[in-house]
């Protein structure tokens, strides 16, 4: 399967990181004390149209990008910019029912993600992070460090994997667009960094996040039990109905306690109903950079996630611009339209500026 992609960008090659400031080469006649700094911010910018199929064929005199209320000037390229990107795949105890489809995705990741120029580097992690494979295109490493991941302890340390692969890709090329596909359930749970942390980490790197979701809900119905605890009163201790035998089984039936441990799947349920009123991270991250999240159960529904990944990847817009606005810190909202209609559009919802002084 081949893609074709439009790709848009401030200069011919190699668009510097958002919060970067370079001075422009020195003028062929005598320097003066008067500098000049210009930042370039990029927004990876994904059109769909009413059926939710990629628009490939819109030009650049279309786009409309508006930074804090002001139309911003936008500049061209129609250079190929490669792939780099960072799998994270959770591997703890939780996920070890769905981890021999996960690592099947090794043909997919090249044949459908890469492309011919393409890298990928994969992080497996629990309270570890553990680098299974560096930067690579080949796709027999990718089977051989698929293979080695296996499932380790009750940790899921998803916020320092974000903030690993963002610095493994700061590393990487500027010329060259910067992804996380991050599999794993929706919840950080023993993390070293915080939210925030790896936010900024996303933004600064000019970095896409895409999830690909593992239902917590499944997990909980097939992972294998923990050990029980046991109970720390005896029968004796605990008040029943009058009349009632007081057993252990008895116990269990009143008080839904089971060997000390509460009904896994009851626990679940609750906490999807609670997850209703609170975003969860990975809804953060993709927003905020301008990603999305997809989930799947079955390896077919993996496959197609993958698919659909790549091929989003593969006819998006790469939109930058040097801002016009440099001496308005803070957050900057930002807004891509396109002159038509019936459109969707989506791009990463602003980034963090320190004012520059004019």
């Amino acid at each position: 399967m081949s893609f074709t992609r439009r790709t848009f960008s401030s200069l011919a090659l190699g668009v510097p990181l958002l919060g970067q400031v370079n001075p422009p080469p020195p003028d062929e006649e005598e320097l003066t004390t008067i500098k000049t700094f210009v930042r370039f911010v990029v927004a990876p910018t994904t059109v769909t149209d009413r059926d939710g199929r990629y628009v490939s064929d819109i030009q650049p005199h279309e786009f409309v990008l508006v930074d804090r209320g002001k139309e911003q000037k936008l500049r061209v390229d129609l250079a190929f910019q490669p792939l780099e990107i960072v799998v994270c795949i959770q591997a703890n105890n939780t996920v070890e029912p769905v981890l021999d489809k996960i690592k099947q995705i090794g043909p997919l990741l090249e044949n459908l993600v890469l492309g011919e120029k393409g890298q990928a580097a994969i992080i497996a992690f629990d309270h570890r992070i553990r680098v299974m494979q560096d930067f690579t295109n080949d796709g027999t490493l990718f089977k051989k460090a698929l293979a080695k991941i296996n499932a380790g302890s009750t940790t899921s340390a998803m916020n320092d994997a974000v903030v690993t692969a963002a610095r493994m890709l700061k590393s990487r090329p500027n010329d060259h667009r910067k992804v996380i596909l991050l599999i794993s359930e929706t919840r950080d749970k023993g993390s070293e960094a915080k939210t925030r942390q790896a936010l900024l980490d996303l933004q600064f790197g000019n970095i896409v996040l895409y999830s690909v979701n593992i239902s917590r809900l499944v997990t909980s119905l097939l992972t294998k039990a923990q050990p029980p605890r046991p109970d720390p009163l005896p029968p004796g201790a605990r008040h029943m109905p009058a009349g009632s035998l007081v057993t252990p089984e008895t116990i269990s039936q009143q008080t839904g306690i089971y060997n000390g441990n509460v009904v896994p799947l009851a626990v679940e349920i609750l906490r999807q109903v609670k997850s209703i009123f609170v975003d969860n991270q990975l809804e953060v991250f993709t927003k905020f950079t301008g990603g999305s999240e997809r989930s799947f159960l079955t390896y077919k529904d993996l496959e197609r996630v993958i698919a659909d990944i790549g091929q989003e990847l593969h006819s998006q817009y790469l939109i930058s611009y040097s801002p016009n606005n440099t001496e308005e810190g803070g957050f900057h909202p930002i807004r891509v339209d396109v002159n038509r209609t019936g459109l969707t559009v989506r791009t990463r919802p602003g980034y963090w500026m320190a004012a520059i002084p004019q």
